[in-house]
């Protein structure tokens, strides 16, 4: 038995050591600041719901699975020399707010107080900073890395609503990656009960969902269960589904699709090399986010099904595994805070006739060689990161 675990281990290491080349060697916690005395860019307030089990500080929430969901609200502020899809953090140690991304305060609540203060905060807003958005984080990522990147989606998408963060019990570890699959399935009904709490109970304007990578299996799992109970809407509440990198099998997710029955938005990048190596520790089975615009026979298929897929092929950032695109590249997440300042979320105009599948670098793919044109406030360079 324990030979078969060390070779499962050698396995995995190899298969994932390129990953491991440029994978922080440290886990990261929230070591908390005092409340800078210079000026800084701004102070995001997140309200965390976690399946995590609780724990002393500075971890907070563990990699283990807690028995219920628990709750907390954190602020971390933005430093003046931040820039744009960046996320500046220290190597270890706390931050300096005046160069980092710095954990102020972090209150963990209880359900009652957590949920009369989001009320309140929604309340004293006006009707279009009503939203809720919500962020399920991806594999390999503990409580801090998941509330930092969190801050730096809303600070620099311009998202003026309440953001709320649902992390799962992902170890942070590499070789956790089976242990991490598993932890998403456990939290599918705890991730049901929030988004329904939060449409009941909260009186947001409407929900919008931002996964990434593994969370997107979580955040399809939680749709698929809740429309097979009759209210995949949540209330009407619900608006946008954006899938980032989804690490999903192509054929799994169709199969969640045909019950979830409404239209999601999916980021996808040829290039990603999080999701080749995914790929080849699943058998060999192309994942739903590395799906390329010469796929064109998958295309027409997914968006019978209702997806609208990006094209971020062509997108460069300073993500080293062309994994993290959503949020490390300005241009598209500033797309994204643009849309989710609008009525209908990220939506399409088309199909634009003529456009050939690939002419427009970054451009949303469309049925059977067209390209559909998004409708953004800016041109469709947004997304492509060449110069408009």
């Amino acid at each position: 038995m324990m030979c078969v675990a060390m070779r499962l281990r050698v396995f995995l290491l190899a298969l994932f050591l390129p990953l491991a080349l440029v994978a922080c060697g440290t886990p990261r916690v929230l070591e908390l600041s005092q409340a800078p005395k210079g000026d800084v860019a701004g102070t995001v307030q997140i309200y965390v719901a976690t399946t995590r089990e609780a724990s002393a500080q500075p971890v907070y929430f563990s990699g283990e699975r807690g028995p219920k969901l628990s709750f907390a609200r954190l602020d971390i502020t933005v430093p003046l020399t931040h820039k744009s899809g960046n996320l500046e953090l220290p190597d270890s140690g706390p931050g300096d707010p005046a160069k980092h991304f710095t954990a102020t305060n972090l209150q963990k609540l209880d359900l009652a107080p957590i949920v009369s203060d989001v009320r309140k905060e929604l309340a004293r807003r006006p009707a279009s900073q009503r939203d809720v958005l919500v962020f399920v984080h991806g594999y390999n990522t503990n409580f801090a890395d998941a509330a930092y990147r969190f801050a730096q989606i809303v600070y620099d998408s311009g998202f003026k609503g309440v953001p709320v963060l649902f992390t799962w019990p992902s170890r942070g570890q590499l070789l956790a990656y089976p242990y991490d699959r598993e932890s998403a399935f456990y939290s599918r009904d705890f991730l049901e009960l929030n988004l329904r709490a939060i449409a009941r109970d909260l009186g947001p304007s409407r929900m919008d969902i931002l996964a990434h990578s593994m969370g997107t299996l979580l955040t399809l799992e939680t749709l698929r269960q809740a429309a097979i109970r009759g209210d995949g809407t949540f209330g009407g509440k619900l608006r946008d589904v954006m899938l980032a990198a989804p690490d999903v099998d192509l054929d799994v997710f169709k199969t969640q699709m045909r019950e979830i029955r409404r239209p999601v938005t999916v980021f996808v990048s040829a290039d990603d090399r999080a999701l080749d190596f995914s790929r080849r520790f699943a058998g060999d089975k192309k994942r739903l986010g590395a799906v390329s615009s010469k796929d064109t026979e998958t295309i027409a298929e997914l968006e019978k099904l209702g997806v609208r897929l990006i094209d971020l092929s062509e997108v460069s950032s300073g993500d080293s595994l062309n994994h993290a695109k959503f949020a490390s590249s300005p241009k598209v997440v500033q797309m994204i805070g643009q849309r989710l300042q609008q009525d209908k979320g990220i939506g399409f105009a088309g199909p634009q006739f003529g456009d050939r599948l690939g002419d427009v670098a970054g451009g949303v793919m469309g049925t059977v060689g067209s390209t559909v044109g998004l409708v953004v406030t800016a041109p469709i360079t947004i997304i492509s990161g060449a110069t408009q």
